[in-house]
């Protein structure tokens, strides 16, 4: 049956972010549709140039990620062809030297993507070469969970409603590949270039446990699994090992959107369905971008877009660096700082902080953590960001703006977040580490922490801050 099957004398496969062999949309059709395979992943100049930094966690997870999945391609009696340069270039001059017929990749729904895949597509129609695009970073795409009427939804629950009934019609779809691996094609391939051949440094990244390729993926679900059912009380405390940290793996595709939504659907409790809930918010970011590219540049909702910012430089430039005044605030800057990571409740809470308390745009904010995150997504960040600045869909009503002191007791009750990116409060007692400027001077001797000079005082005062917010919508609203 499976040699029925076969269309093509040569396909490739174009690994992008899907770095695994297993589960994998694209890379299962070339297979099926191939009687000979190859394999390719470009590091694609057009965005490493763009990097703002050499030292780049993003650039060194993938470069080890390719490198486990070449060893894997290898292992199972095929080659991955890894090349450096554009590949709106090299992907036609690969086709062509090869001699494929065909061309799998697996969809992308950011717009310079769509942009890049539109260009090699044309590339390959004059070369005679077909390119097939695949789902398979999202579970469900924009156009399959419509509203009764067909239309995009823009508010997150009844679009969870819909993906859920979806899924109970469609079942979960497993592409098993390795039936597939005697078509793999072994040519002779360039060696794969080193982090210093495409121009980067090593990082930090070992160091921090996340691991990466299939096999880190792999660990990091197996350790999460045993904890799974504590998600739901335990996500929101940056103290506590609360999230799956797969992030940067679903980012990257080490592994499937498929394989996550399976663990969490066998496992019973309201645990595993909270973790579900953020999958599919996943979906849905996606969706919006799909319907909505606009959101790249501008807010989701027109009102807002008068909104004026006070966009202080010396304010953003405190944000970032983590001296705002505000413990868990700095801690959290802190923390993507010297990581690329921040916790899930702390991005809502920076960003909240960043727009509504110092009055700067939400896109100054979006693109520092787009630089910094290393599971940065454009769909995800656009759509957090555009959350807590009550700019976006189904997002945060404006008048309801975090504080940054009564965030901080709830979710760092103790202050061991805090004190572990903030030596400086290493001392303050738990009363006074989520407001510290509260100390006396005989406190502050005793702390070793001296507001002013050991740690900075606020920059603003929220309760100030929160009154000139709303008066800044209002005037967005009433322009409107």
């Amino acid at each position: 049956m499976a040699q029925k099957e076969q269309l093509y004398a040569k396909t490739l496969v174009w690994f992008r972010r899907d770095l695994r062999t297993d589960d994998h949309a694209a890379f299962y059709h070339a297979l099926k549709a191939g009687r000979v395979v190859y394999c390719a992943f470009v590091f694609d100049t057009d965005i490493l140039q763009s990097l703002p930094q050499r030292a780049d966690r993003r650039v060194e997870f993938i470069w080890h990620s390719v490198l486990e999945l070449a060893a894997a391609l290898r292992g199972a009696g095929g080659e991955l062809l890894v090349l450096h340069g554009s590949a709106r270039e090299e992907i036609p001059k690969l086709v062509a030297s090869l001699g494929v017929q065909a061309v799998y990749a697996n969809r992308d729904y950011e717009p310079q993507a769509r942009r890049r895949d539109a260009a090699v597509a044309g590339a390959l129609a004059a070369l005679g070469v077909l390119f097939q695009d695949c789902k398979d970073q999202a579970l469900f795409e924009g156009g399959e969970v419509l509203t009764q009427s067909g239309r995009p939804f823009s508010v997150f629950t009844p679009y969870k409603n819909a993906w859920l009934k979806q899924l109970e019609n469609s079942p979960l779809k497993h592409y098993v590949t390795e039936m597939y691996f005697d078509r793999l094609a072994k040519p002779a391939a360039p060696v794969m270039p080193s982090l210093s051949d495409l121009g980067f440094e090593y990082t930090n990244l070992k160091q921090l446990g996340l691991g990466t390729g299939m096999s880190g993926a792999s660990d990091l679900l197996r350790a999460f699994e045993k904890r799974i059912d504590a998600y739901a009380a335990a996500r929101d405390f940056p103290a506590l090992e609360g999230s799956s940290r797969l992030s940067v793996h679903l980012r990257f595709g080490t592994v499937s959107i498929r394989r996550l939504v399976a663990k969490a659907r066998a496992h019973p409790g309201r645990g595993a369905a909270v973790w579900l809930s953020e999958l599919i918010w996943r979906d849905f970011y996606f969706a919006i971008l799909l319907h909505h590219p606009h959101v790249v540049r501008s807010a989701f909702r027109p009102e807002y877009a008068a909104l004026e910012f006070e966009n202080r430089a010396d304010h953003f430039a405190a944000w970032c660096a983590g001296r705002t005044g505000y413990p868990l605030v700095d801690a959290a800057m802190r923390q993507i700082n010297q990581t690329g990571y921040m916790h899930n409740r702390l991005r809502m809470l920076t960003a909240s902080f960043l727009v509504k308390d110092l009055g700067i745009d939400w896109r100054w904010g979006e693109k520092y953590f787009a630089d910094n995150l290393n599971d940065f997504d454009l769909a995800a960040n656009n759509g957090g960001w555009q959350w807590a600045a009550s700019t976006g869909c189904d997002a945060q009503p404006y008048f309801r703006i975090f504080n940054p002191v009564t965030q901080s007791e709830k979710f760092d009750p103790e202050g061991r977040f805090i004190r572990s990116f903030l030596p400086s409060l290493a001392r303050v007692p738990a009363r006074f580490v989520h407001a510290p400027w509260k100390m006396s001077t005989s406190e502050e001797g005793s702390a070793g922490c001296v507001i002013g000079r050991d740690y900075p005082a606020p920059i603003v005062d929220h309760a100030v801050a929160r009154a000139k917010t709303l008066a800044r919508y209002a005037k967005a609203r009433q322009a409107s």
